[in-house]
């Protein structure tokens, strides 16, 4: 609801209300990245007036191979240009446009404040979905390079499904892992109860990419403030109503970081959060 109500914001400030001079309609895949297909060929089919995609690379990737004429305004991770979404940053050159929040560059800054967190960690069970399979792969070329720095030894783990989160869970329990990187996922986001429960449940300290996490009960996040990224999805969508052009509006890049732990769960876990760690949080749930 709060990224939705960022979006709408967005709208607001370009002159559109919903209800009043623009219609929304709300599609939630809930990681179910087989339906993309036939709901992008149906909105070409009505001709929709834009494709707002947020937070999933599959979506957007779907939606540019559905239709060239249809504007498409995306907030996707990964880079923009690597995917094939735009031919650059600064000239997009075709029907898409939008911000990238970074998802992939921040990955070991994650790693990193897991690590100052659980200094005494060297297993990390790395979580992604390869369903999601351009995300899953920039995050693991980025831990990869990271984990070896910081002395640590990851294994990595699957997660297509709730059913496969649990048995994801399952291995955990059984190889005793210190800690545990979940990857930015669209689906993993909408599973953070069950996350929060499994991981409670295994005493494991986790990362993770956004907060909603934390507020959730995990232990901590790391990355871009989504709910300025959606914000300005909604800034570039009403242009766009208005008569913009995706090709003339530039890509942007997410300038709002957060890093948000929760206290109560590091003492559920015994952790012991360091002064200089605490230092640097953008904010502390208690």
């Amino acid at each position: 609801a709060r990224y939705v109500a960022a979006f709408r914001k967005g709208l607001n400030e370009t002159g559109y209300v919903e209800g009043q001079n623009v219609a929304i309609e709300y599609h939630w895949l809930e990681g179910h990245y087989d339906r993309l297909p036939a709901l992008m060929a149906d909105l070409v089919r009505r001709r929709v007036a834009v494709i707002a995609s947020l937070g999933s690379a599959p979506a957007v990737l779907a939606a540019k191979a559905a239709t060239t004429t249809i504007p498409i305004v995306f907030g996707v991770g990964g880079g923009p240009v690597q995917l094939g979404l735009v031919a650059s940053l600064a000239r997009p050159g075709g029907n898409a446009t939008g911000i990238n929040f970074l998802n992939t560059e921040v990955v070991a800054k994650r790693l990193q404040l897991l690590h100052d967190l659980v200094p005494n960690a060297v297993r990390v069970a790395v979580l992604v979905n390869p369903a999601n399979a351009s995300t899953a792969e920039s995050n693991l070329r980025e831990i990869q390079e990271a984990a070896p720095t910081l002395g640590l030894q990851f294994q990595i783990l699957n997660a297509s499904a709730i059913g496969e989160i649990d048995a994801a869970f399952a291995t955990l329990a059984r190889e005793r892992p210190d800690a545990l990187f979940v990857t930015g996922d669209a689906f993993f986001v909408s599973r953070r109860a069950q996350f929060i429960t499994l991981t409670a449940r295994e005493r494991i300290p986790a990362a993770y990419a956004v907060r909603d996490y934390v507020e959730a009960g995990g232990l901590m996040s790391y990355g871009t403030d989504l709910a300025d990224a959606f914000h300005q999805v909604g800034v570039y969508t009403g242009s766009i109503l208005k008569g913009a052009k995706p090709a003339d509006l530039p890509v942007l890049q997410s300038t709002k970081f957060e890093f948000v732990i929760n206290r109560t769960t590091a003492k559920a876990l015994g952790l012991t959060i360091p002064a200089g760690v605490l230092s640097i949080a953008d904010e502390v749930i208690e």
